[in-house]
């Protein structure tokens, strides 16, 4: 008997949160080349979307278009999706009542970031309760709830009454993603310095970056800043110590912009030590980036041995230390922990996952 496991890719008509986007469809991409003998895969879409994935075998087109189903999955109403084996890269799933028992139905649904829980104040009042309201649902109707790491595990399970559907399923780099030839004219149209750090993190948290770069004499490149935070960012960069034009802010950049950012950086220091999947951490380690991190249970489980991990205080040294003596350590152990993260290796576990459901 065949098997057919059905991916919901909610953002191939309206992207949401790019990240998330891209992972999604890296991991549908993964479980088409690791589809075991007998299995395959099938795509869930909202209206006006297209999976462009070669190798599925079919597309489920859904008649509402994204933000409808958001809110019609939601409130539980999922009509026209059918059932089967169902996995979700993101929240965003049907989750009802369903027989896995004498129907074979399953649903599993991924939680990459626990800000929503932790951290509310620095999202969205509509996304904190859309999270919420989907994580009661998957409390009740998910036959699994996946996250990238252990320590996210262990905090989701104090947050959600799960037992042991919480599993846990690594992210890795964006598929293909690599300093591009023209590198160096990318950095230079973004104004960049020939040396600088990279920051990534929450507000909050990236004061003490600030304070290493400046402690360490370099420039800041902050990447993904909010809109309209550059001002507050240059403010704190000074009350740092960071000179006049040192801090260099930028948001959201392009896959192909990111990397040569990211390239080009002495060191990337991560200063966010929430329940969120490291995206940029994993990316700079792809590329080989010394990596300088706060200690904590998610980074402790993403970068591990593949950067310098250090308690807040410690953060100006181990990051002098970085763009130094141990600069080309760094970029080695980076390079070799990036390899531990693939797409297919996630793909596998995820079809491990639905065997044992």
């Amino acid at each position: 008997m065949s098997v057919i496991l059905r991916v919901v890719l909610d953002q191939v008509a309206q992207i949401v949160d790019p990240d998330q986007a891209g992972a999604a469809l890296d991991l549908a991409a993964g479980l088409v080349q690791t589809a075991p003998s007998g299995c395959s895969v099938e795509a869930i879409v909202p209206a006006g979307g297209s999976a462009g994935i070669a190798g599925l075998t079919g597309t489920r087109t859904l008649g509402l278009a994204r933000r409808e189903l958001a809110a019609s999955w939601q409130l539980g109403l999922a009509p026209g999706v059918g059932g089967g084996l169902i996995h979700a890269p993101s929240m965003m799933a049907p989750l009802v009542k369903h027989d896995r028992l004498h129907n074979d139905d399953q649903v599993a649904v991924t939680l990459w970031d626990l800000s929503p829980w932790d951290a509310p104040s620095t999202l969205p009042k509509s996304t904190v309760a859309w999270h919420r309201g989907m994580l009661r649902r998957a409390v009740r109707h998910a036959d699994a709830v996946v996250v990238p790491t252990h320590a996210m595990a262990a905090r989701l399970s104090e947050i959600a009454r799960l037992g042991d559907r919480v599993r846990v399923i690594a992210g890795a780099p964006p598929e293909g993603f690599s300093a591009p030839d023209d590198a160096a004219a990318r950095r230079e149209e973004h104004t960049l310095p020939a040396e600088y750090l990279v920051l990534a993190g929450s507000f909050g948290d990236l004061e003490q970056g600030f304070r290493a770069a400046a402690a360490a004499d370099t420039d800041v490149v902050v990447l993904d800043a909010a809109e309209g935070a550059e001002p507050r960012l240059a403010e704190m960069a000074a009350a740092a110590g960071l000179a006049e034009r040192r801090a260099h802010i930028r948001g959201a950049l392009h896959s192909a912009d990111r990397a040569a950012v990211l390239a080009g950086a002495s060191a990337f220091v991560a200063t966010n030590p929430a329940g969120v999947w490291p995206w940029r951490a994993m990316e700079a380690m792809a590329l080989g980036v010394p990596i300088v991190a706060v200690d904590s249970g998610v980074h402790r489980d993403v970068i591990a041995e593949g950067g310098s991990l250090v308690a807040s205080e410690g953060l100006a040294d181990a990051v002098a230390e970085a763009v130094g003596a141990g600069s080309k350590r760094l970029s080695v152990l980076a390079d070799d922990r990036a390899r531990a993260f693939s797409w297919a290796s996630s793909a596998e576990r995820v079809w491990s996952l639905h065997a044992d459901l």
